[in-house]
């Protein structure tokens, strides 16, 4: 896709500028495709079965570009993106001897070895699970606990994606990429960006827009929060990296960390800053600084999200 690379491993020691906080890159462009000519065949090291069958779908009606044929093979593409807490990868899911194919971002959130998200027990408030043993191990932070929360963050975000995506369908006042299915900590997403090519569509922070172009999409961020806020969401992580500009269309990415407005006894705040952020954002690029007041716009938000 998000969509907003965050920074390779190698690279998190330098330092970076308040915008500048990760960095796109491609690996394995152009790798040829497989010819898988026998339904029956294993697929190769690079392929793998669709794995549909075993996951947990997405809101219906399924869109007509999405491939759900169990006969369909995965064929990993290459990294869009690395990040602290997942990857997102690049896939192609097609059914052989046939035109029926579609690209995929596939993310998969880190595993109980790996750092997930820093002041996750911020995010985390509001969120509960049925099992006593599980909430221990949470607030423990043992190795299981860490792979509940794990669970957690690909839930949450899938979960707020397909409810997202209905109310954008339903109102066209919100774009989010169309969640194709959930198994355990992997997320697949619809591809942002140029299929063609394999190319992710260009974060916001990567975009130059001219005076109405950046205009219009000020308009669009003022309209997706009003949906966030009426959802009771807020964002809990927005900035310019976790935005997509696709066809003049500004697509936001990046929800494991949604947060419960009315739920997290923190939640106005995170909206606040998610205000803030972005609000810098467009106001360094040349908006008016009175056409994206963050206090103001804070205010209507709340009343939105009806805790005021």
């Amino acid at each position: 896709m998000r969509d907003h690379d965050l920074p390779a491993p190698q690279r998190r020691g330098r330092g970076k500028s308040r915008f500048d906080d990760d960095e796109p890159h491609f690996l394995k462009r152009g790798r040829p495709q497989p010819t898988l000519a026998d339904p029956d065949a294993e697929p190769d090291t690079e392929d793998r079965w669709s794995s549909w069958d075993l996951a947990v779908h997405g809101p219906e009606p399924h869109p007509p570009w999405l491939v759900t044929e169990l006969a369909a093979r995965d064929t990993e593409l290459g990294v869009l993106k690395t990040g602290k807490e997942a990857d997102v990868h690049l896939v192609r899911r097609a059914v052989p001897d046939t035109d029926r194919s579609c690209l995929l971002a596939a993310k998969r959130y880190r595993d109980a070895q790996h750092r997930l998200f820093h002041r996750d027990a911020g995010y985390l408030e509001g969120r509960r699970v049925r099992r006593s043993r599980e909430m221990r191990a949470m607030a423990g932070r043992t190795a299981f606990g860490r792979q509940v929360i794990a669970g957690q963050w690909a839930a949450a975000e899938f979960a707020a994606l397909s409810r997202l995506w209905e109310i954008g369908v339903a109102s066209g006042r919100i774009a989010v990429p169309y969640p194709v299915q959930l198994r355990d900590t992997e997320l697949m997403l619809e591809f942002v960006g140029d299929a063609e090519a394999g190319e992710a569509a260009p974060r916001l922070a990567q975009v130059r827009p001219t005076d109405g172009e950046l205009r219009d999409l000020w308009e669009q961020m003022v309209d997706a929060l009003v949906v966030l806020a009426r959802a009771g969401y807020a964002h809990g992580d927005l900035s310019p990296y976790n935005l997509l500009v696709h066809a003049g269309r500004l697509v936001m990415i990046d929800l494991p960390q949604v947060v419960d407005v009315v739920a997290n006894p923190q939640g106005g705040e995170f909206l606040a800053r998610d205000v803030r952020v972005v609000a810098a954002w467009f106001t360094a690029r040349g908006l008016p600084a009175a056409a994206t007041d963050p206090a103001a716009l804070t205010e209507t938000l709340l009343r939105e999200a009806g805790i005021r």
